[in-house]
């Protein structure tokens, strides 16, 4: 049976809902609706448009061990970042729709659900980060959250673009034994997360990082802790 796109079961409006989400979300949900910009990141998107318009989902679920997110590993034939764990996304394409309407909500379902099998009918969609930007690849990335109300089977779809899927316990990521600084070749600093075997580093990690600090979930952690980019658990 051939696989429901996300695009094929939402042709109407993709809109952002609060109602009934569980009360731990509660200070996620604030910090999306307080952050600003450049508290997020120091790259912000071109002010001349510059950039191909993306986005990523931030899927929040509720495992075994209580809060967890959503992330999968890039296939390690990638030309690009292979190997790096990420949250679901990409690019917009055309039927997505208008880059400053719902386009980033359709494209980080579609996107989800192409990488790692996700049924985007169970998701609940509640908010979106400003959008960032990403200079190495040029990619503007709106960062969409959502509340996995009706959890599905995930895995890896196409092995040429995913390792694996798996998503990871909010504690371990706020736990001060698992989290670190990556130093990049450029001389960037940046934070990381050493959860299930993976180094969780670049953009995903700082989104984490952000959002871990603005719900007030941050615990006190090494900061002068330094790990490689090749890391292996």
């Amino acid at each position: 049976m051939a696989m429901t796109r996300a695009s094929d079961t939402q042709d109407g409006p993709v809109a952002l809902s609060k109602d009934g989400l569980p009360g731990w979300l509660d200070p996620v949900v604030h910090a999306v609706e307080t952050v600003r910009p450049g508290q997020l990141s120091r790259f912000l998107p071109p002010e001349d448009g510059a950039g191909r318009q993306s986005a990523v989902l931030v899927l929040f679920g509720e495992g075994t061990h209580g809060p967890e997110l959503l992330l999968m590993e890039r296939a390690s034939s990638l030309r690009s970042h292979p190997g790096q764990p990420s949250f679901p996304g990409g690019a917009l394409d055309p039927e997505d729709g208008d880059p400053s309407g719902d386009g980033p909500l359709r494209a980080a379902l579609r996107e989800a659900e192409e990488e790692t099998g996700l049924d985007p009918s169970g998701v609940q969609l509640f908010g979106a980060l400003p959008r960032l930007y990403i200079p190495v690849s040029g990619f503007v990335v709106t960062p969409v959250l959502g509340w996995w109300r009706e959890p599905s089977p995930v895995g890896v779809v196409d092995p040429n673009e995913t390792a694996r899927v798996f998503t990871v316990p909010v504690v371990d990521l706020t736990d001060p034994a698992n989290r670190a600084t990556t130093v990049h070749p450029s001389g960037h600093r940046g934070p990381a997360f050493l959860v299930e075997s993976a180094l969780v580093w670049g953009f995903t990690a700082g989104i984490i990082d952000r959002l871990l600090h603005f719900a007030g979930w941050e615990r006190p952690w090494d900061r002068e802790k330094q790990v490689p980019l090749d890391w292996r658990a």
